[in-house]
């Protein structure tokens, strides 16, 4: 049953404060940000055309595969950990290490990764209004050219990325109620402008942008052509990332067995409607060719006379969408650490409780000095290129798993079940697979140098400390 799945020293430990709105919302801010302001316009002008549109909408379809398998084991399993934890019911500690290692990919890198591209915006912000940073204070000291190459950027540290993340994990260390309210916040900000310039600029569109829309391949696999089409897939996939981060706060659910399967799917549906819709109206206004800029929305929007009021509502937008993406990855990052911890895979430190806000606020702060050190000091080039294919490989897992507790555990209760799932499991594990296969050689070379060092974790620690049969299934 449910609660046999669910081990009972796991209940109350956190605060249960949110409820559907809340978890919609976390996973909006979590998906909308980089993925809209950023690559709709390098994907389209480097694979894709507007065939990004396209991509966009199989990207989402792969993540609804999963999102349907993230569901089932969210209301079978509502407490923190998300692929995890799951993973742990069913397929045991090493094979739960391997995903909770992908995950840190996924949610600490990946909140370094989105707070460097927070910090160009603001420093473009800070341009324009006449205080402009010192070049010194808004990068990192190193950069990577290459496999391993590395240069000297005579930069010292990039500090509003540290001030960003400082701040953030302040928030989240105070609790998750004013975690969540502070994403409400800047989620019906940004998508209050996303809205206005899908509104504003619709009318602007020039048909010959989008003819054809799947530009014919111009020789190389993945550049353009459908191939294009599908390598776009695999780079917006990193779009998506963050709606799984719904399932990390199970446990701080009021009702996670129905709320939780509501804030993924909603937000995932709501979300890939925007950037279809994005795409299609930013490579309309401009030629796709014209989009490879670090901020190709603010670019096209003030291009055309008459929307260039628009254009710094867009970079406002950019900057409080990319904080509220840093801010769910690093909540889900917590969650993730403060699982791994309450089973033995990591120090207990992460799992220790603030008795005040009720919050795991030792592992809050950890995580933000490890995301600090990242995006303040190193190349993010080498973490970002990972993030993507350990979050497939986490999904895929995932998709398994509810076949396997399906076979394992066919009457415990599921307050949510996937619909048609010797169907829907095995179409995501395809789409997860289908996506990793256009990710560049280099990319999965450095995920096994990363998959190696966390297995020489687990056998050095985690195998003296795990907790065995943490979950029962019958």
């Amino acid at each position: 049953m449910a609660d046999d799945i669910a081990s009972p020293q796991d209940r109350g430990d956190l605060k249960r404060a949110l409820g559907p709105i809340h978890l919609i919302s976390l996973g909006i801010g979590g998906i909308i940000g980089a993925g809209i302001f950023v690559l709709t316009g390098q994907a389209a002008a480097t694979f894709a055309g507007p065939g990004v549109v396209f991509s966009f909408a199989i990207a989402g379809f792969g993540c609804l595969f999963a999102g349907l398998c993230y569901s089932e084991f969210a209301g079978m399993i509502p407490v923190a950990g998300s692929a995890y934890t799951y993973t742990y019911a069913t397929l045991g500690p090493l094979i739960a290490w391997i995903i909770g290692w992908n995950l840190v990919l996924e949610y600490l890198a990946g909140a370094s990764t989105v707070a460097v591209g927070w910090s160009g915006y603001f420093n473009d912000f800070l341009l324009h209004i006449g205080l402009p940073m010192p070049a010194i204070f808004n990068g990192a000291p190193i950069a990577l050219q290459g496999f391993n190459h590395f240069v000297l950027t005579g930069s010292i540290i990039n500090l509003p990325a540290v001030i960003l993340i400082a701040f953030i994990t302040t928030v989240l260390v105070i609790g998750v109620t004013a975690s969540a309210n502070f994403n409400n916040a800047m989620v019906a900000i940004k998508l209050t402008i996303v809205l206005m310039v899908i509104f504003a600029c619709y009318s602007y569109i020039v048909p010959a942008n989008h003819v054809p829309f799947v530009p014919p391949s111009q020789g190389a696999v993945g550049h353009f052509g459908w191939t294009g089409v599908f390598r776009a897939t695999g780079v917006l996939f990193f779009s998506y990332i963050g709606f799984d981060a719904v399932s990390v706060a199970a446990q701080e659910a009021k009702n996670p067995q129905r709320d939780i399967p509501l804030g993924m799917l909603g937000s995932l549906l709501i979300c890939t409607a925007l950037y279809m819709a994005m795409s299609y109206v930013l490579t309309g206004i401009a030629n796709y060719q014209t989009l490879d800029v670090a901020h190709p929305v603010s670019k096209a929007v003030e291009a055309l006379p008459g929307t260039r009021w628009l254009t710094q509502y867009v970079n406002l937008g950019a900057i409080v969408g990319l904080a509220s993406v840093v801010l769910v990855l690093l909540l889900a990052q917590s969650r993730i650490f403060f699982a791994m911890g309450r089973d033995g895979m990591i120090p207990p430190t992460f799992h220790v409780i603030h008795p005040r806000f009720r919050t795991p606020y030792k592992g809050s702060i950890i995580t933000g000095i490890f995301c600090a050190v990242l995006a303040g000091f190193l190349p993010l080039d080498i973490l970002g290129q990972l993030v993507s294919i350990g979050t497939l490989a986490a999904f895929a897992i995932v998709c398994a798993g509810v076949m396997v507790l399906r076979k394992r555990a066919p009457e415990a209760k599921r307050p949510f079940r996937t619909p048609l799932v010797w169907v829907t499991a095995p179409a995501g594990i395809f789409m997860c697979g289908f996506m990793m296969v256009f990710l560049p050689l280099d990319t999965w070379l450095r995920l096994a140098v990363w998959t190696a060092i966390g297995l020489a974790f687990y056998f050095v620690y985690s195998v003296k400390h795990v907790r065995q049969n943490r979950y029962t299934l019958n």
